[in-house]
């Protein structure tokens, strides 16, 4: 019992706020300690915030829900596993951001981001009907301009941003260019303040908990907001990925 009230206790720190201090399009959502426990909604929810600025915080009780995640009864299917299929039900007079949390899990980068999600290097959920989905060119909407700017400003203290900023970046960390070409580059990127070192000095405005008294970062924080996030991602979207070569074979 212990086990599972500390599971639940520390995804909620993590995905949701005091209800007086949830942004006005924020919603509230009912899932199992089941559910909770696996860590997949610490993963997913922040990334759906990140995108959309709605932020969610979890309930126990369905009944102070505007949606819920269940095993049973009706719903949109949205993922399987580990022993179930889960539905998403939103409750009559649903809130606009619960709407648009349906839609964004059943989006590519939402499904994506659901087959993303692994334990042990193990895919832990799948999409309802066992299907991978479409991996699809990304476009964002941002200012490329001021991404390249803020990309400079916020990240080239450790990753090479452009060739010519190759000798200023930290060896050990990938270049933009080198992370571009990965598949799932986009999901990285929208979700870079919650991938370690990260988390420790990085604040996205609306978005991330205030850092703990205790526990102040311990270098000159990366402060930015979600447009600015946006403007990044635009600059990414259009760079050229760099040419890895050909994935290594095995004998």
């Amino acid at each position: 019992m212990r086990r599972v009230l500390q599971a639940t206790c520390f995804a909620l720190a993590l995905v949701s706020a005091p209800a007086a201090g949830l942004a006005a399009e924020g919603f509230r959502l009912a899932a199992p300690a089941e559910l909770i426990e696996t860590g997949f909604l610490k993963y997913v929810l922040p990334r759906f915030s990140l995108k959309t600025g709605v932020r969610i915080e979890l309930v126990a009780a369905p009944a102070q829900a505007e949606a819920e995640l269940a095993t049973a009864g009706d719903g949109q299917p949205v993922f399987t596993g580990p022993r179930h299929r889960w539905r998403l039900r939103l409750h009559a007079g649903t809130h606009e951001g619960a709407r648009d949390f349906a839609d964004w899990l059943t989006s590519e980068i939402g499904q994506r981001t659901i087959t993303g999600f692994k334990r042990e290097g193990v895919a832990v959920f799948s999409l309802p009907e066992q299907a991978e989905a479409e991996v699809a060119e990304v476009s964002f909407q941002g200012d490329a301009a001021a991404g390249a700017q803020l990309s400079a400003l916020h990240c080239g203290r450790c990753h090479a941003i452009t060739a010519d900023g190759a000798m200023n970046d930290i060896g050990s960390t990938p270049s933009f260019a080198v992370l571009r070409a990965l598949r799932d580059w986009d999901a990285r990127f929208e979700s870079f303040y919650v991938r370690n070192p990260h988390p420790a000095f990085t604040q996205i405005a609306e978005v991330t908990l205030p850092f703990p008294v205790n526990r102040p970062s311990p270098i000159i924080p990366v402060e930015m907001t979600i447009e600015e996030l946006e403007a990044i991602l635009a600059f990414v979207s259009g760079m050229k990925p760099a040419d890895l070569g050909a994935p290594i074979q095995h004998q």
